[in-house]
């Protein structure tokens, strides 16, 4: 920028003698009137087109640009040259000079001052910036070990829990809000969810294995009884292969509902689409009458229709309506009801109902009410779990209100 201005100013003072030369030349000596505009750090040239020398004043400062030979120019032209080690702004503009011929004025001028200027300033960023080095390379080593420190923790916890198959957390320190404590707390919680899920699934594989194993037992046990007295005693080979398929029924029953409840949520495959619940309700309701021999009522006022899966919602019906008549001996009532804009059905029955203490715990997995009803009636307790997945799936929510000895209501609210 200090180059570009010496150069605007070369032109501007070329542009200045250029125009005052040409209009006082004929009044006054042309040496004269050009020393008075002679730079006091430079020269000043006139050339004939033949590249003589017509006029030529050099300041004191600068007595060996004497010697410079210089070259005609028939423009304006300006830029920075070189001579004897040193540099000069240069700028040239054409004139009519006193015989009426044009010759070529040139206009020399040192920046020796600029440039030591120059050198200072070199001199001072470079020091500057050097000094300022120091603090920052400090400064930057500080802060890179504080931003990397949860990093850090966060690897060697991570390598703990690999290497000691324990769960572990970022012990966190800072009160600050930042990213880096805010991925740490992140990080933590990620370790509760993946505990939790783990002794969940260490629960659900034991209680599995146990569920899975008390059938296998009893099939064991009447295939040891067929083989000791079948030939001799019909009676017992008839007994053993009813237990023995029953068996094998409700153990491939419940493999199929644990595949199903191991699939997470978008691998339900839903498929939705605008259904008439009321005539979905009734058509599920007729079938499950013809298969288990049990009156199903269902009431409606309306045609209710709803964006949903078909296929889903039967199998969600299905599994309310088996509790219903394993519960129960009196027939099961389905209400299609409104509530505002959401369809909802209401499935009740009038068995022994629920113990007010167990209504939270029905849809966990392998949780039984009654055990020995249950498992005299074929119940794994993953029925009403896998209601609540497809319902989650399906987004319905449900509702149970249950007395004892009086009966259980089942709402499905879309």
């Amino acid at each position: 920028m200090m180059i570009e201005k010496e150069m605007e100013q070369i032109k501007a003072e070329t542009e200045k003698v250029s125009n005052e030369v040409s209009e006082g030349i004929r009044q006054v000596d042309p040496n004269q009137l050009l020393r008075a505009y002679v730079p006091v750090d430079g020269m000043i040239h006139v050339l004939s087109i033949e590249g003589k020398t017509v006029a030529k004043i050099t300041s004191p400062s600068e007595k060996t640009l004497k010697d410079m030979q210089g070259t005609y120019l028939s423009g304006e032209k300006s830029e920075i040259i070189t001579y004897e080690n040193k540099k000069y702004a240069f700028a040239s503009s054409p004139i009519i000079w006193s015989d009426g011929s044009i010759v070529n004025l040139q206009i020399t001028k040192s920046i020796g001052t600029t440039n030591e200027i120059l050198s200072v300033l070199r001199i001072v960023l470079i020091a500057v910036t050097i000094i300022a080095i120091i603090p920052f390379l400090l400064s930057t080593h500080l802060l890179s070990n504080l931003i990397t420190r949860p990093i850090k923790k966060m690897t060697e916890t991570m390598k703990d829990i690999q290497e000691s198959g324990q769960f572990k957390q970022i012990q966190l320190e800072e009160k600050s809000k930042d990213e880096l404590v805010e991925m740490g707390i992140t990080f933590n919680k990620m370790i509760d969810l993946l505990q939790t899920n783990f002794k969940k699934q260490e629960q659900f594989v034991s209680n599995a294995s146990h569920e899975l194993k008390t059938p296998l037992t009893i099939i064991e046990s009447y295939a040891d009884l067929m083989k000791r007295r079948g030939k001799q005693r019909p009676e017992v080979m008839d007994e053993s292969i009813e237990a023995i398929h029953s068996e094998a029924v409700r153990m491939s029953d419940m493999i199929e509902q644990l595949l199903l409840l191991a699939k997470h949520d978008e691998k339900w495959n839903i498929d939705k689409e605008e259904v008439d619940i009321t005539e979905l309700v009734k058509e599920s309701s007729k079938i499950f009458q013809n298969a288990y021999h049990r009156t199903v009522e269902v009431f409606s006022d309306e045609v209710i229709y709803t964006i949903t899966d078909s296929r889903k919602l039967k199998q969600l019906l299905f599994i309310f309506l088996d509790n219903a008549k394993k519960y129960s001996e009196e027939n099961i009532s389905i209400y299609i009801e409104k509530n505002g804009e959401r369809p909802s059905i209401r499935i009740t029955d009038r068995g022994i109902g629920i113990p007010k203490n167990d209504l939270s715990k029905i849809f966990d997995r392998f949780y039984r009410v009654d055990k020995a009803r249950t498992r005299k009636q074929g119940g794994s307790g993953l029925g009403l779990s896998m209601a609540k997945e497809i319902a989650e799936a399906l987004t319905i929510h449900i509702h149970v209100e249950s007395v004892e000895g009086i009966g259980t209501t089942v709402t499905l609210t879309f």
